[in-house]
């Protein structure tokens, strides 16, 4: 059969992600105002050809079915490539990232910006604004297409991207929408055959899956890289699992969580927790700042899980928990950086229009070497990120990098969202502007680790 002679169709089942968001991005489409209906066809067509589970009343039942049918051969799990290395030094994003990133930052505009305030004080995220965002493919951007997702090869940077863009759109809804994908993330990158097939066909399917990276606790000076909850084997192989976790997103709807904990003698390690465990505990934990995302606080009494809820193979050989930390903190980076971003070209902008005496209060010298200012720390604070996460895309060491990064954007940030309140004097104690939620948003850059991964 003809090209020509291919349906239409079965034509976007074959379509790449990228390409779906470089034609739903481009100036025709936009022109003709067919890039949401474009974008959804091909994206519905293209899933169509990936699917790898049928619908089941549990999410989670039909990869458990397979998990123990006798016919099912489990090889390798599967792990994204890492991209080619480039000849030259250069932070300048690809084409495909390029478009990813105009598709995210039209997304954070048009729907975000508009639902942050009412979602900030409903202290939940919106279903219909998690479920759009599922339709972007942002968590299939994680999976590999024999998983059913849609990823070519493994891109820390291409994560940072996308997360600075939505976060400069809303920082606690940015946080619920990729929840789910630090999941599917860990999955990929160290879980097991059997890990990945009983749970990433869920996060491929046409809904929004809500699930949750647990490593915050709620103690002075909790260092997730040393976590005080516990495991311990069960009588039966399994584990034992007790302490407490906070600052969880999606807590109150999320039907998964990647819990990290601390095996006597072997490490921290991360367990897969399904939400009707017994012995788990979900209470709401509404914050000062990232409301939206619906943070929660989880407790784990004597909660026990099966032998293969252990992330990774059973060895600790091949799975890193100061890795998974480190890119965390690189996660939280991009959302510093992204919410920075939004108090930068607000007050820019309002300095500019604001009047006293006849002119801009952007001609005073204190106002505008202020906003230099945000602009210069604001800089540093990108570029620091971006080599953190470079490094990762190429495999390399980078406890250094995030170190430095996560030091300047708890320090900058804060001093930033400060910064922006300062600058529109009165206005910027009441909720008539945005900068006083951004300023609550940034002031937990310095407190918050965990719950996203680049």
């Amino acid at each position: 059969m003809s090209t020509a002679d291919t349906p239409p169709i079965e034509k976007a089942a074959g379509v790449p992600l990228r390409w779906l968001t470089k034609f739903s991005g481009s100036d025709v489409a936009i022109r003709l105002g067919l890039n949401q209906p474009a974008q959804w066809l091909l994206y519905r067509g293209a899933k169509q050809s990936m699917r790898a589970a049928a619908k089941a009343a549990d999410v989670f039942a039909d990869g458990k079915k397979n998990k123990n049918s006798k016919d099912k051969k489990l090889v390798e799990a599967a792990r994204l490539e890492k991209p080619k290395k480039p000849s030259l030094f250069d932070l300048t994003p690809t084409e495909d990232q390029q478009m990813v990133r105009d598709t995210m930052r039209r997304f954070a505009d048009d729907v975000l910006r508009k639902a942050a305030e009412a979602a900030d004080e409903a202290a939940t995220a919106p279903a219909e604004i998690l479920q759009q965002s599922h339709e972007l493919g942002i968590t299939l951007m994680a999976i590999p297409d024999e998983l059913g997702g849609a990823a070519e090869e493994r891109s820390p940077l291409s994560n940072a991207l996308i997360i600075e863009e939505l976060a400069r759109g809303d920082m606690g809804l940015a946080l619920a929408i990729l929840a789910p994908h630090a999941v599917a993330t860990a999955l990929v990158d160290w879980g097991t055959a059997e890990q990945q097939a009983t749970y990433l066909p869920a996060f491929a399917d046409d809904n929004f899956v809500p699930a949750a990276m647990a490593l915050l606790e709620p103690a002075p000076m909790s260092d997730p890289s040393r976590p005080q909850t516990g495991a311990v084997r069960a009588d039966d192989g399994g584990w034992l699992i007790h302490g407490e976790k906070s600052m969880v997103p999606l807590g109150e709807t999320a039907r998964l969580f990647l819990v990290g904990a601390n095996i006597l003698g072997a490490g921290p390690r991360l367990f897969l927790v399904e939400r009707e465990t017994e012995g788990l505990t979900v209470t709401a934990d509404p914050t000062m700042g990232l409301r939206s995302a619906g943070l929660c606080k989880l407790t784990f009494d004597g909660v026990k899980v099966s032998a293969d809820a252990l992330i990774g193979e059973p060895g600790r050989e091949g799975f890193d928990f100061n890795a998974v930390v480190e890119r965390a903190r690189v996660a939280w980076c991009a959302m510093a950086v992204g919410g920075c971003q939004a108090v930068l070209e607000y007050v820019a902008e309002y300095v500019n229009d604001r009047q006293a005496f006849g002119e801009p209060i952007s001609n005073r010298q204190s106002v505008a070497f202020l906003v230099a200012d945000i602009a210069l720390e604001l800089e540093g604070m990108r570029l620091l990120m971006y080599q953190a996460a470079s490094r990762a895309e190429k495999g390399k060491d980078i406890k250094r990098e995030s170190f430095l990064a996560r030091m300047l954007c708890a320090s900058k940030a804060m001093q930033i969202g400060t910064n922006g309140v300062q600058l529109l004097g009165g206005h910027g104690f009441v909720k008539d502007h945005p900068v006083e939620r951004w300023y609550r948003h940034l002031r937990g850059v310095g407190i918050y680790e965990g719950g996203l991964l680049i």
